[in-house]
Formats: structure tokens, sequence, C-alpha cells
């Protein structure tokens, strides 16, 4: 099980709660949409208090889309059931946080008897401070990188694709609208290629810059420059 921690709250990987569900990961991925899609309806309420969008790496290095459900999460998809598997889950999750909770409550801790027994205590301290610093800062430009790609960024992206195909045009005179679709076809499948997603619509924050140099300098290849010749001229 994949249990972590974000901030102060203790989670729980979406995959391992459909596991404990008996679900297809896919239809409990649906559901928590719906769920923080009701949420954020309303002002009071913030739906990353029970479902925090994350991500996670396949064997193959590709990532997937998850969620880390908090306790008041996991109650709230407990909520959502009824019988005997509702209450085989609640106390399941409840265990699991119970003891995640144990755990992570401090040891006995030994006073320093002596000035350099304090002073090598300090240190200690201060060393897995920093280290908990640098997992947490590794972490948040992890998420920070793997964060849907902003509209406004998105929107960018999609006009200067069209700039591009534009000023590229002019070189092969007036354009014809199938050439300009070879063009942009040219153009968005480089665009594809070199950010390894599947359409334009799974763009990260981490791609953006890499994407639009990619545009900046776009050219298109042999085989669309003869097929636009082959267009012209047939």
């Amino acid at each position: 099980m994949e249990i972590q921690t974000l901030a102060p709250k203790i989670t729980i990987d979406s995959r391992e709660v459909a596991k404990m569900l008996d679900k297809r990961h896919a239809d409990l991925m649906r559901d928590i949409r719906g769920y923080k899609n009701d949420l954020d309806q309303n002002a009071n309420l913030r739906s990353d208090d029970f479902f925090v969008e994350s991500v996670y790496r396949a064997g193959t290095g590709k990532e997937y889309s998850c969620y880390l459900l908090t306790k008041a999460g996991c109650e709230f998809v407990a909520n959502k059931m009824t019988g005997k598997k509702g209450n085989i889950f609640t106390a399941e999750y409840i265990q699991k946080f119970n003891e995640m909770e144990s755990s992570m409550e401090p040891a006995h801790i030994k006073l320093p008897q002596t000035p350099m027994e304090a002073l090598k205590l300090m240190f200690q301290a201060q060393d897995e401070t920093d280290k908990k610093m640098q997992k947490v800062e590794t972490r948040v430009e992890e998420l920070e990188d793997n964060q849907v790609i902003p509209q406004g960024d998105y929107g960018y992206i999609g006009r200067r694709i069209s700039q591009r195909v534009t000023e590229v045009g002019h070189g092969f005179g007036e354009l014809t609208s199938k050439q300009r679709g070879e063009l942009f076809r040219d153009i968005n499948n480089g665009v594809k290629r070199i950010a390894g997603v599947g359409s334009r619509s799974q763009l990260r924050t981490k791609h953006y810059q890499r994407v639009v140099d990619f545009i900046n300098d776009w050219e298109p290849s042999t085989a669309t420059k003869t097929i636009l010749r082959q267009i012209k001229e047939g």
C-alpha cells in the first residue's frame, strides 16, 4: 500500500483504495472526479481536503493520473457505500490510518547529559530536517511539473502553432486548405513526439517551454514538403 504524507495530511493512494473496494481503479477515479466537482461548487469546501490529484509511473515509465485520499476522503467514499462491503472498507481504512498515525508518534528521546551530546543531537536534528525539506521540495516540484498545463499557456501554444504554420506557409505561396492541414498535422505530431504525449490535451506544465521552443524552431519535414508540392502540382 502506498501511504504518503502531503503537508500534515496522511493519504492513501487511490489504487490501494480501489483494491480495498474490489473496484476498477478507472471507475473509482471517475467517481472521485464527480465528488471533487460537487465539492468545488461550494465556496466553503476544498476538494483537496478530501482528494488530492497526483500521478504515478508505470513500469514502462509512463505517467498516469491517480488521487491521494485523506482520512476525510476515505470517509466520504465509505459514506457512499452500504452493507457489508461498506462496513469492511470503513474498518480497513480506519485501521490503516490509525497504524500510520501511531508510527508517526515521536519516540522517547533521551535527554543529552553533556554539552557535547547536546551539540551532537542538535546537528543530527538539523541534518534530518534538511533531508526532509529536500524530499518535500522534490515532491512539490514533481507535483507542479505534472499539473495540467494552465489554460492560458495551453491557449498560447495553440495560437503560436497557427502563427508558425502561417509563417512557414508563406514560403510555399498561397496555401490550399489541404496544404495547411498537412502543415498542422506535421507540427502537431512534432509537439506530441517531443512531449511524449498522445494528444495536446495531455500536455503538462513541465512540457511548456520545450514545446514553445520546438514550435519557434519548427520546419516541416521533407516528406511534408514533398506532399505540399504534389498537392500544388496536382
